[in-house]
């Protein structure tokens, strides 16, 4: 006779209430230890509710094209027939629409062939899974994005950081350990730094090493027709591989890698996120078709968000915030530990500013931040509240205090006349 046995929803405490000490153990490290005691019980990315009037500063859309009728209505054109093939895009037939797009992003990045993934995630780990392999060095800079740092880990790679933007410091890293991968951003997610590519390319083709250049912060707002940074400088046929992700300027959610279509073909039968997750939906291809076109004549707009990053990092360091380290849409205003950078997105959100937090994992552990992301769309008016705010802000937020400041004075004596 089967014994009876009573529905989860019967329980008294449900099975996922009750986890082993293991994984107890961590969640009382971040509960207990840093939100109850070194946040006063305060999480650091619970926000209060915007006002109407609200700027938000978070979003990578930096010119402004998720509000565009005319993608719009090309997203919705194909979502009125439904039918899509859900399987693995190895199983794409030659031809397909995925393959059709992914040869026009391809022209329009001045490669053979290119390649779309599920995420810039999926990207940057199913590419590093594809070319190191356990043993390989992979020089990666020490503010290269999380996943390409997971990739590293997934081939069972060795990760050897260099410092940020220190090509001579890469130089001496590849020549103590040899030939490899080297890896960068170049526009930096965290303090909107910009790579010094040719620098970097330099020691790539003296050793011998494959360079991967993440463009995800520049696809789309750098060089010409917005092909990003690598295409400004001309050196697209010297990079080896280019990754981004389409979820910033491009407005959706994939990723793009340029290759060879050689390599593409070896690409989706070993990397482990093309194999294993669903090819692109119809309606997806259709808004990254329709957004390809659009971002092309876009010049207008990458030129009205220069003109408001140059305008509010001149007017934050006028104020006294060291935004020095970078010099694109992003901006950091870096309060360094965790409660501080708690004060300062309170200050801010209570004024309709509402930017994102940055604390590790995404940064070292007293660097975190408020990064600013910029658009195109941002008014004279929000402009010139932004800089208000900040203004306003910086007795309570103890700008004097905090330890990029510090670094900032520290540079200005260093570098003043003896």
């Amino acid at each position: 006779m089967e014994q009876a046995t009573a529905p989860a929803s019967k329980l008294k405490i449900a099975a996922e209430q009750i986890l082993p000490n293991f994984v107890n153990k961590r969640m009382d490290q971040h509960f207990c230890e840093r939100v109850e005691r070194l946040l006063g019980g305060e999480h650091m990315h619970q926000w209060r509710a915007p006002g109407p009037d609200a700027i938000y500063v978070a979003s990578n859309d930096y010119l402004c094209i998720t509000a565009e009728p005319e993608l719009i209505l090309a997203q919705a054109a194909q979502l009125k027939f439904g039918g899509d093939m859900l399987m693995s895009s190895v199983f794409l037939q030659a031809g397909s629409v995925q393959h059709q797009l992914e040869q026009k992003f391809a022209a329009y990045l001045g490669s053979q062939d290119s390649l779309l993934t599920q995420s810039g995630w999926a990207a940057n780990v199913g590419l590093l899974q594809s070319i190191a392999a356990p043993g390989v060095p992979v020089y990666l800079d020490m503010m290269a994005h999380a996943s390409l740092w997971e990739g590293v880990l997934s081939a069972q790679a060795r990760a050897l950081p260099f410092l940020h933007n220190d090509a001579s410091h890469l130089k001496r890293q590849v020549a103590r350990h040899g030939p490899g991968v080297i890896v960068v951003d170049s526009v930096y997610s965290t303090n909107g730094s910009l790579c010094p590519l040719l620098e970097v390319l330099a020691v790539a083709e003296d050793s011998g090493s494959i360079l991967v250049v993440d463009e995800s912060h520049s696809l789309g707002t750098h060089g010409p027709e917005g092909a990003g940074l690598v295409a400004a400088l001309g050196v697209s046929e010297r990079v080896h591989f280019r990754t981004a992700s389409l979820a910033k300027a491009f407005g959706g959610r994939a990723g793009l890698v340029t290759c060879s279509s050689k390599f593409k073909n070896y690409f989706l039968s070993s990397s482990r996120p093309a194999i294993f997750s669903s090819c692109l939906l119809t309606h997806e291809l259709a808004w990254f078709d329709a957004a390809l076109d659009f971002i092309r004549a876009a010049e207008d707009r990458r030129q009205t968000l220069r003109r408001n990053t140059r305008r509010i990092r001149a007017g934050l360091a006028g104020l006294g915030y060291n935004v020095s380290d970078g010099s694109e849409q992003i901006i950091a205003l870096e309060a360094g530990t965790e409660p501080s950078t708690l004060v300062l997105r309170k200050a801010l959100e209570e004024q309709g500013i509402y930017g994102a937090v940055f604390c590790a994992p995404a940064t070292a552990k007293n660097r975190s931040l408020v990064r600013l992301t910029l658009n195109a769309g941002l008014t004279e008016i929000e402009l010139d509240k932004l800089l208000a705010v900040c203004a306003d802000i910086r007795e309570r937020v103890a700008l004097s205090t905090w330890s990029s400041t510090r670094r900032r004075a520290h540079g200005a004596a260093a570098a003043a006349p003896r």
